[in-house]
């Protein structure tokens, strides 16, 4: 008998325990700028995105991803918190005279991925705050965003630097955001992979006017998105080259639509609905994902697979980990957005709960004019509609992009592009009265400051 025990005894030492804990797994956050669903994985047939389209087939591809604001600093503060914006504290963007940051009791990602002995970096754009929220291991901000020969090197050096240490990184491209001219394509002219575009070929999004001045704007735009995907691929080789990759989950994201009138800083599909890219040892392979998820669940996703402990406050969002081999899960029925402003200047506060069928907005500022952030009122696409007083904003009009009512309710099944507001029609007034409720519910779970301004008030909508 005793001998019989010394033996279970040296083979549950011999072998792992099916409980034993796994070594830490590495995570790479890739955050391109003001990108919206110009993939090839996401149905664009004119653009070139090998390099991101090859990361979808690697792994998951979520059709219905949703930030939780369509502005720079706010969104990417929701994506490195789990918060939303009128929780964080981050209603704007962070630099120049906007100054906005987050409350200081915060804890980012990169604090929380410390604690739990991660090596973390972030390369390119952060755009948020205050440093105490975020203390990264390696703070590489101060470099050309669209350089990806540049990003890859400091990739290299980063993982190397961390002396096998699991990390954390963020790759924040600035591609394709607009730059003071253009988007930023003229240094790279004589770059023999630099992918260009012929006006002639873009697809004009129903919310421009199709022209050249669009089609120009928009050609120099998919050249930006090309030029980041050049940088995803680069990653990927370091990576590779690192012995890292087949032990690293990657995500790819967005922070807010593209930077054009009637996309980025608005609460429509086109501002918020974006790419969600999934890929890690063990997750499935080629996968389409048409689960409801929020950029808010990033947080508790990257803590779950690093298994690193969350804060101390509750956080809203949920992982995604648990739905990777789900379709269609259950229990994902909604999610919601907040929106204050984007540049100081730009105060139009706007909330959002969208479930697979319906949209409901709120704009809680109705009475005024829609405001402009300065790159799209600058931009060549806006300059048209302005100086030639075009009516239509492609299949919108100008009105009413300008003056919106107070509530506005669409059915994005049959209209996906946010056309017919359904607000004050009376057989939609059980749907508009349910998703009242519910939005107002949230708000009051998660603290909203404008839950007060956010009353039904008989026949003040659509006025």
């Amino acid at each position: 008998m005793r001998q019989t025990l010394l033996a279970l005894l040296m083979l549950a030492l011999a072998v792992p325990s099916a409980h034993a804990q796994t070594k830490p797994k590495n995570v790479v956050l890739i955050i391109a700028d003001d990108l919206g669903m110009h993939l090839g994985c996401y149905g664009d047939p004119v653009i070139k995105s090998p390099n991101i389209d090859g990361l979808a087939k690697r792994g998951i591809r979520f059709s219905k991803a949703y930030a939780t604001v369509s502005s720079c600093s706010p969104s990417r503060a929701s994506i490195y918190t789990g918060l939303y914006s009128h929780q964080n504290g981050q209603y704007g963007l962070q630099h120049a005279t906007h100054k906005q940051e987050c409350y200081a009791w915060v804890q980012g990602l990169p604090n929380l991925l410390r604690a739990a002995g991660y090596w973390t970096g972030l390369i390119g754009k952060f755009h948020t705050g205050p440093d105490t929220s975020f203390q990264w291991n390696r703070y590489m901000a101060k470099t050309n965003g669209r350089d990806m020969n540049r990003f890859a090197q400091l990739a290299r050096d980063f993982i190397k630097e961390g002396d096998k240490k699991p990390f954390f990184l963020v790759m924040g491209y600035q591609d394709p955001h607009r730059a003071k001219q253009g988007f930023g394509n003229e240094p790279f002219y004589n770059d023999p992979k630099e992918v260009k575009y012929d006006p002639k070929n873009v697809v004009v999004p129903y919310h421009l006017p199709d022209c050249e001045a669009v089609r120009k704007d928009l050609a120099d735009y998919y050249q930006s998105v090309s030029r980041m995907d050049r940088g995803v691929g680069l990653l990927l080789e370091v990576l590779r080259e690192t012995g890292q990759l087949d032990d690293t989950l990657i995500i790819f994201i967005s922070d807010n639509g593209i930077p054009f009138p009637g996309a980025k800083t608005t609460l429509y599909e086109s501002g918020i609905h974006l790419p969600l890219i999934v890929v890690g040892p063990g997750l499935p392979l080629g996968r389409t994902n048409n689960g409801l998820v929020s950029y808010v669940d990033l947080t508790p996703t990257i803590l779950d697979w690093t298994k690193a402990s969350g804060p101390k406050y509750k956080l809203p969002g949920k992982s995604i980990l648990p739905i990777v081999n789900d379709d269609n899960p259950k229990g994902r029925d909604a999610v919601f957005g907040s929106h204050q402003f984007h540049e100081i200047t730009m105060m139009y506060p706007m909330r959002t709960i969208v479930t697979p069928k319906y949209k409901l907005i709120v704009n809680l500022d109705h009475q005024k004019e829609y405001p402009h952030a300065s790159d799209l009122w600058g931009s060549p696409s806006w300059q048209h509609i302005r100086k030639t007083g075009v009516k239509m904003m492609g299949e919108r009009s100008v009105a009413a992009y300008l003056q919106r009512p107070k509530e506005e309710l669409y059915d994005l099944t049959t209209d996906p592009n946010e056309l017919k507001n359904l607000a004050s029609e009376p057989a939609h007034a059980q749907t508009l009265s349910d998703l009242r409720q519910r939005l107002r519910a949230w708000q009051a779970e998660t603290s909203d400051p404008w839950t007060i301004v956010y009353r039904e008030e008989k026949a003040s909508y659509n006025k």
